[in-house]
């Protein structure tokens, strides 16, 4: 289902709780929001549709990855950028890595661990701030 985006800075700097398998249909829920708005966005995050619950969408290169529970555990190549989102008007300035290992459970809640380098790198990122209440 296509949910509308939450545009509040207070809801999105609130941090996510950890998602559970009773939450799949949020995992559906970013992807078709993603998919309809994949002329202006290149990722969300379950706040961002009014969920807080750590779930993200990224569309990636090799396509749409979707993470519940996401952490970063490895990052490398420190860099500022300027982002915006769809949930906020303009953009700012934030430090990202050019490198990063995600672990995370997939669709299924099985355990993954995956790397992300370049552009992919930085939705991820920007996604996993969400969760944990960093408004970019």
């Amino acid at each position: 289902m296509i949910r509308p985006i939450v545009k509040s800075p207070v809801l999105l700097s609130m941090p996510s709780v950890d998602a559970t398998p009773a939450d799949v249909a949020v995992g559906q829920d970013l992807l078709d929001t993603l998919a309809a708005h994949a002329h202006e966005c290149v990722g969300l995050a379950a706040n961002m549709i009014g969920v807080r619950k750590r779930v993200i969408v990224a569309a990636c290169a090799g396509g749409a990855v979707l993470m519940y529970n996401p952490e970063i555990v490895e990052a490398s190549g420190e860099y500022q950028t300027e982002e915006s989102c769809l949930s906020l008007e303009g953009s700012r300035l934030c430090t990202r890595y050019r490198r990063i290992k995600v672990a995370y459970l997939d669709a299924s809640f099985t355990p993954c661990r995956k790397s992300f380098s370049g552009f992919d790198a930085q939705i991820v990122q920007h996604e996993i701030d969400h969760c944990n209440g960093v408004v970019i």
